[in-house]
């Protein structure tokens, strides 16, 4: 390797299509502009494709109560996306201020929905006291939900209430398991939309495709796992 490198030079095959691990820097652009940066694009690509396949199937038949479930729970993935592209690639601590206040107004919007489709799928099971946790969707629901609250407590807590901690150097110890927790949630998100279409409802009603969701679901992990900086996941990189 030569000690300088060329100011511009093409792309190297071996490059990654989707650029290196955590490639992706805030710099001095305005905070919105995280939602899309790096292959954030790529996030909201298949976010929004994954809320259309569920929103359109939604509304190409009959509205009835238990509709609100499916459209709720969607609505809470694509605000828990935008919470977590907001804040991923902060650098300055003024970014960074911004960046957890945006992050827990639009997790906390994401859990409102959540919250909502839950008393939906609640309400509609005791009024046709239908049985609890019988299916994966139900199951990986459920997990999902816990997951959730326990991501909301820990990050609220740590942020703005260290003490609780024994301090802020003992809470900041814990945003790497913070953001571990978030992208397993993530994952556990996406798993629980994916069971939705092996549920009699959609079988026999939506009919909304496993493959489809699938795909989605792929794009929207490429997107965000693209941007992953490794650093901050300490355990991950041997600190």
């Amino acid at each position: 390797m030569t000690d300088v490198e060329p100011q511009t030079a093409p792309a190297g095959e071996e490059e990654p299509l989707l650029g290196a691990p955590g490639d992706a820097k805030q710099e001095e652009r305005p905070l919105y502009y995280n939602l899309i940066l790096g292959t954030g694009v790529v996030a909201q690509a298949g976010v929004w494709i994954l809320a259309a396949i569920v929103w359109g199937s939604i509304f190409s038949n009959d509205l009835i109560l238990f509709s609100a479930h499916p459209l709720l729970n969607s609505a809470a993935v694509l605000f828990f996306v935008q919470g977590l592209l907001i804040l991923q690639p902060t650098h300055t601590a003024k970014q960074k201020k911004q960046g957890t206040y945006s992050h827990a107004a639009l997790n906390s919007t994401a859990a409102l929905l959540a919250i909502a489709g839950l008393i939906i799928i609640e309400y509609n099971k005791i009024s046709h006291k239908g049985a609890h946790f019988q299916s994966a969707h139900a199951i990986l629901g459920l997990i999902t939900y816990i997951l959730v609250a326990l991501q909301a407590v820990v990050g609220v807590t740590q942020y703005f209430l260290p003490g609780l901690y024994g301090g802020v150097d003992n809470a900041k110890a814990l945003y790497k398991y913070h953001r571990a927790g978030g992208y397993l949630t993530l994952l556990v998100m996406l798993a629980t939309v994916a069971a939705a279409t092996q549920t009699d409802y959609n079988e026999k009603v939506l009919g909304i495709q496993l493959w489809a969701v699938v795909v989605a679901a792929v794009i929207l992990v490429l997107g965000v796992g693209a941007r992953i900086k490794p650093n901050k996941l300490g355990w991950l990189a041997g600190r």
